[in-house]
């Protein structure tokens, strides 16, 4: 066991937040803590950390063990470039190979005890220093910050200049790398690109120790949880299995409470019918029958109706008129920003009553394309042509049309007067602004409440073509169903980013992939993309200097290309077999070197030691190369 939480209880103004909150996490427990905004679930990490007390209950962490946060908002050192600041986390490894380094300057100058002391701390401190895997501590500072997107000309970047995405994947980066015993990970998924959470999804299920996680990302918790923690209505409920798992155990509940409901509406309505009906006889011995009855009938406890789908707020978005079939023809599309092009001859046609996802990594120019689209950026080369009637509606994160002065009410209310209070309140409550929430103004609005303000305006828009930029950020599951349910049944046109998978999934008609400035096009939703990038030998679709194209039905290689690529699958295992000879080679040898360390004829000659551990260091840093370069190899198979 790593910890165990008994009996939690927490509110706040008044208003209990959970209470007998009661679970456990074991050592390898892989643990999805989830409910909607508002409901608990970072108030819950923060008391496992010690940052919050409970009003009631504690939380145990076993002896020994160490617990590792990263909560919404980190904070990083400004003056520190990335590197410097991941560095932190292996600051006693990297102080441990300084002092060994410095131990071997001074052992060639040392004799008598003063030597037999220092070669005593020198053996101690490389024995020490391969237990922490020392040896491997560069390599994988750089992996993880690769993994987090960093590419390594961005290592030198100073924290202070990064944006809040940015310092976000440094603190998770820097964190990973202290491999406590148990992590806890706010919404690490939230400034992470497509290749960064798969990246994320990969460390964390081989991850040794236990991890704690609250995230909104449905794909992401499927892969990574064998157990979900559910804050909801005041309690906290443990279940096994993954997300999708959960979601069906709790169809299942609430159907099987649903059926209770009904029929227990059924026998008090039986049970009245029957009292009035003894009552209507207007005898002694029928009444005090009914009266029995009607004791019996008061003491039963009454149901409550299980909240479900139907009672789920329903938000239609529909539009003012249609546009003509082209909605937007873009030809010869190109962006650069100094050096760096973006993308190059771009050529994309939408059509009517598409639903087109774009997505790749961050950085490589999606946003861009959507600003150069509704006029906020300016392309280098190329034309756009909008279709006859078309009217663009514009969600962007970075660019809010808001009034600082207006309450949140008051910014709804004006934009459609037409709407009743009840009808605003709502909409504004389908994205988590309920209570009085709703009569703040919106100057007091942090980034992400001015985000689901105004995708909260645009769903209430009649335009006939939305562009949307990450439209799921911050929103908690229920709200995401509900942005699902009115994007599928829009009658209009959608070009959007995201990179929430499961929304891409349900949303889309149509990928575009932007990667390496150029465009790939993938005639499905998210299921059919992945399958198609897992069966897909050479892309199908459009580079950044041809027009994106569909996949050819057949999708069959010619006689040659079948020779050709079984000429690379024979080229690919011999060098599988080549890297792991020589992985076998070098692990031998790193085996003799540590049986010659425990010759007393060897450790007590200092060059010779010195030129050993010399030897082991480098069979280290080859098999670490090694190591990777089969991976690769693996992947390529």
């Amino acid at each position: 066991m790593i910890l165990s939480a008994n009996h939690l209880e927490k509110s706040f103004d008044g208003e209990t937040l959970f209470s007998e909150a009661s679970f456990r996490i074991d050592d390898k427990d892989k643990a999805a803590v989830v409910g909607s905004n508002g409901a608990g679930k970072t108030t819950l990490l923060r008391i496992i950390m010690g940052e919050l007390s409970a009003d009631a209950g504690e939380v145990v962490i076993a002896r020994g063990k160490t617990i590792g946060y990263l909560s919404q908002h980190q904070g990083l050192s400004d003056d520190c470039s990335i590197y410097d600041e991941i560095r932190k986390a292996k600051a006693d490894v990297l102080a441990m190979e300084e002092s060994i380094r410095d131990l071997e300057q001074r052992m060639k100058e040392a004799s008598g005890d003063a030597l037999s002391a220092m070669m005593e701390e020198y053996s101690r401190l490389n024995h020490e220093f391969e237990l922490r895997d020392g040896y491997a501590a560069r390599s994988e500072m750089t992996g993880v910050l690769k993994g987090m997107g960093f590419s390594e000309d961005e290592f030198d970047k100073r924290c202070g200049k990064l944006s809040g995405g940015q310092k976000t994947r440094v603190a998770l980066a820097k964190l990973l790398l202290t491999k406590p015993d148990c992590i806890l990970l706010d919404e690490p998924t939230n400034h992470l690109d497509i290749s960064s959470i798969q990246w994320l999804e990969g460390y964390l299920r081989s991850y040794p120790g236990a991890v704690i996680v609250v995230a909104h990302d449905r794909y992401f918790l499927d892969r990574i949880a064998d157990k979900v923690i559910e804050v909801d209505g005041g309690r906290v409920t443990e279940y096994k299995g993954n997300y999708s798992a959960y979601a069906a155990l709790k169809k299942r509940q609430r159907e099987d409470a649903l059926k209770a409901y009904m029929n227990q509406r059924q026998m008090i309505k039986h049970q009245e019918e029957v009292i009035e009906k003894l009552r209507s006889f207007n005898r002694e011995k029928s009444i005090k029958r009914a009266e029995s009855r009607q004791k019996m009938l008061d003491k039963v406890k009454r149901l409550d109706k299980p909240a479900g789908p139907e009672d789920k707020m329903v938000l239609k978005l529909s539009a003012h008129e249609e546009s003509g079939k082209d909605v937007l023809v873009i030809e010869g599309l190109s962006k650069s920003f100094g050096s760096h092009t973006l993308f190059s001859d771009v050529n994309i046609h939408i059509r009517r009553g598409e639903r087109v996802a774009i997505i790749g990594d961050n950085g490589t120019g999606k946003t861009t394309l959507l600003k150069i689209i509704t006029g906020l950026t300016d392309a280098d080369a190329g034309t756009l042509t909008l279709g006859s009637k078309v009217e663009i509606g514009y969600y962007d994160q970075e660019q809010q049309l808001l009034t600082d002065e207006n309450t949140l009410f008051e910014e709804i209310s004006n934009a459609y007067p037409d709407l009743t209070n009840t009808t605003i309140r709502n909409t504004l409550a389908s994205f988590l602004f309920t209570g009085d929430d709703v009569f703040k103004p919106v100057s007091a609005l942090s980034g992400g409440e001015r985000g689901r303000l105004s995708l909260c305006k645009l769903i209430l828009s009649d335009y006939n073509f939305l562009i949307l930029d990450e439209p799921t950020n911050h929103l908690d599951m229920p709200s995401k169903e509900v942005l699902e349910n009115a994007l599928s049944s829009y009658e209009g046109t959608l070009l959007y980013v995201s990179h929430d998978r499961y929304f891409v999934n349900q949303t889309c008609t149509r990928i575009l992939e932007l990667s390496g400035g150029q465009f790939t096009e993938y005639l499905g939703n998210y299921d059919y993309y992945l399958e198609k990038k897992e069966n897909m030998v050479r892309p199908e679709a459009a580079s950044a200097g041809t027009a994106a194209q569909p996949e050819t039905a057949a999708g069959a290689l010619d006689w040659k290309q079948q020779k050709e690529e079984q000429a690379r699958k024979r080229k690919t295992l011999n060098d599988i077999k080549k890297t792991e000879a020589a992985i076998e080679e070098r692990e031998s040898r790193s085996a003799e070197i540590d049986e010659l360390l425990t010759h007393e004829d060897i450790f007590t000659n200092v060059s010779r030691l010195m030129e050993l551990n010399s030897e082991k260091e480098k069979l280290q840093e080859e098999l670490m190369e090694l190591m990777e370069k089969w991976e690769e190899l693996l992947s390529e198979e």
